[in-house]
């Protein structure tokens, strides 16, 4: 074989230059980095298996937090650089800060995710009994395919208040002794007339009816003796009764436990993976900057409720409270609120869409995500023409490209589907309204919103070094 034969042609080393580069993130990796990126992920199930609910998010994160050096925000407190204090919003969100060297009218480094994800919610007169059953009315909350929430194990997880104040803490149906709960469905042999529904329809939102109890209360002169037996059983559990539940916010998610997926173990299937799993990474990055020395930026990282309905209230991020924790930041130091937030810089962490051979009509390929091709950077998400969205500018794009580049972050980019095919939102619009620069960053997804999601470790561990990269630069 002649040297001529084992150059490259011109065109080859053209094409080299020019074109795009694509490739598989595990066959990118150094050494070593397979085992770290499964480390690091164990940390992530257990964070999962313990915040099925935005309270319980908070709660894990803000534990995770004070281990990490982390005290309450006082925002009469004067801080110096390096300094690390959260605050806690209402139970559901939570806000951390790394004070940096530069003072804060320079801008911070902002992480933005969401701990709500979709679920069921009880409604506040929820207890009925039919045919001898004992039943939950149900109302769902955010986006959610209805027929994949029936016939699987059901947990029950929130707050009640009783009329005296006290409050309950309610989790049953996680630990391996508790019973679960499920929300039945017809057999085949009798669902001739259901399947002619059209597959949105096939279970219809009044028919999310939890079963929680088959047994009467023995005793006839009372009616509705199994209702009266379940809430007998509750009484004597959490001394609530019926109205009780006026004042309560209990949510049904499912039951199972965060796995391995895959005889290679390089896959994650759990529910609320969107957005748990960009608010994990953001906040152990957060948490694993240097304690005791102070970043030159100060990083701010929030991880916020309501997105999935459209970051309302009080607690989502289209509210007041992220720019007031800035202002008394920005307050503390002197600083004015319009020059910090036109000076700083967020990640938008959402999940993206991971394509999915399955169902390969609904997106175009050459601007979708894959699984184990790394984080994702999506310019833009929205829908019809980009409606409602954000789109981040070339600028901001070059610099987030540059800092992931410089610190060997695996990344791609993507979109939300074919142009008509659908679309979605993120906080990011919000964001880019109190005028600073923000583009979505996240981990794509397959089954995004079924009750068990699926996500790369590889993608995941990619989104915990990315956010790191850009809140130390």
């Amino acid at each position: 074989m002649s040297n001529n034969s084992l150059e490259k042609s011109k065109g080859k080393l053209l094409q080299e230059k020019l074109f795009a580069k694509r490739k598989n993130g595990i066959l990118r990796l150094k050494d070593g980095e397979l085992e770290a990126i499964d480390s690091f992920c164990e940390g992530y199930k257990s964070f999962l298996d313990d915040g099925k609910t935005e309270r319980e998010a908070a709660k894990a994160s803000i534990e995770l937090a004070t281990s990490c050096g982390f005290s309450e925000y006082d925002p009469s407190k004067k801080y110096s650089p390096g300094d690390r204090v959260y605050s806690n919003v209402r139970g559901k969100c939570v806000i951390l800060c790394v004070f940096g060297s530069e003072p804060i009218e320079k801008g911070a480094n902002i992480l933005a995710a969401h701990i709500d994800s979709p679920r069921l919610d009880l409604k506040q007169h929820p207890v009925y009994e039919a045919s001898d059953l004992c039943l939950f009315k149900t109302h769902y909350y955010g986006g959610i395919k209805k027929y994949q929430w029936t016939a699987m194990p059901l947990s029950l997880h929130g707050v009640i208040y009783k009329s005296d104040g006290e409050m309950v803490e309610v989790n049953i149906g996680e630990d391996d002794c508790d019973p679960v709960f499920v929300i039945t469905d017809l057999l085949p042999h009798l669902g001739q007339e259901q399947a002619k529904r059209s597959l949105g329809d096939g279970i219809r939102g009044e028919e999310l009816n939890v079963l929680i109890g088959s047994r009467p209360f023995n005793d006839d002169e009372v009616s509705e003796k199994v209702k009266l037996g379940i809430l007998s059983c509750l009484f004597d559990k959490y001394g609530i009764v019926e109205d009780d539940f006026i004042s309560a916010e209990l949510e049904v998610v499912p039951a199972f436990k965060a796995k391995d997926v895959g005889f290679d173990r390089g896959l994650i299937g759990a529910y609320g993976q969107d957005d748990r799993v960009c608010a994990y990474t953001a906040l152990k990055a957060t948490l694993d900057l240097d304690e005791g020395s102070a970043p030159k930026t100060t990083c701010i990282t929030v991880l916020t409720d309501k997105e999935e309905i459209g970051s309302v209230g009080n607690t989502g991020l289209s509210g007041e409270y992220f720019k007031h924790f800035i202002h008394l930041v920005a307050r503390s130091e002197g600083a004015e609120l319009p020059t910090v937030l036109e000076n700083s810089k967020c990640l938008s962490a959402d999940v993206s869409v991971a394509f999915d051979p399955t169902f390969p009509e609904v997106c175009e390929q050459l601007n979708t995500a894959y699984c184990n091709y790394g984080v994702t950077m999506c310019k833009y998400t929205g829908s019809r023409g980009k409606g409602g969205c954000n789109d981040a500018n070339a600028e901001f794009l070059s610099y987030v490209r540059s800092v992931f580049d410089s610190n060997d972050v695996i990344w791609q980019t993507g979109e939300l589907g074919k142009v008509d095919g659908g679309g979605g939102g993120t906080v990011a619009a919000y964001v880019a309204n109190l005028g600073m620069e923000v583009v979505d960053v996240g981990v794509p997804v397959l089954s995004m919103h079924a009750p068990y999601e699926v996500t790369s470790k590889l993608d995941v561990y990619m989104a915990y070094k990315g956010f790191s990269a850009f809140i130390k630069n």
